[in-house]
């Protein structure tokens, strides 16, 4: 089992941040026993939670994305948080195809942080922000 370990940052809510922040969460997590194909999921969720909070949460201006990554035991936890307009109807946004801007999304975000993650945590407040925890495993693996 691993010792507990955390990292927060945070960054403009600006495009070009997503990749940056999907990077430095894989980075982090690759200190625990995942496979690539783990670890490019973890990726893909944490840039569709990213991509959400720049995109939908600061659609009226910019703001600030805080990522926090821990880990203890084999449960690797990410949070994404936002201070933007917050989310009125969380059950909705995760419905597939659900978005609030559809000429441009095609509102999978949820869809995929609940197909790659075991745990998919959304609370969110109008007007104050939104907070998406992600939570995964480390499977369990022969030794040997």
């Amino acid at each position: 089992m691993a010792e507990r370990n955390w990292v927060k940052f945070e960054f403009p809510s600006d495009t070009r941040n997503v990749a940056f922040a999907r990077t430095a969460v894989a980075l982090f997590a690759s200190q625990l026993d995942w496979t690539l194909d783990e670890l490019e999921d973890i990726k893909v969720a944490v840039s569709e939670a990213v991509s959400n909070s720049i995109i939908h949460g600061y659609q009226l201006g910019a703001g600030i994305v805080r990522v926090e990554v821990e880990y203890e035991g084999s449960k690797l936890t990410i949070v994404v948080e936002d201070y933007g307009q917050g989310i009125p109807d969380v059950a909705q946004a995760q419905e597939t195809g659900f978005t609030t801007i559809p000429e441009e999304r095609m509102g999978l975000g949820f869809t995929f942080m609940h197909e790659y993650m075991d745990e998919v945590l959304v609370s969110s407040e109008v007007q104050k922000g939104t907070k998406v925890i992600l939570i995964k495993e480390v499977p369990q693996r022969p030794e040997g």
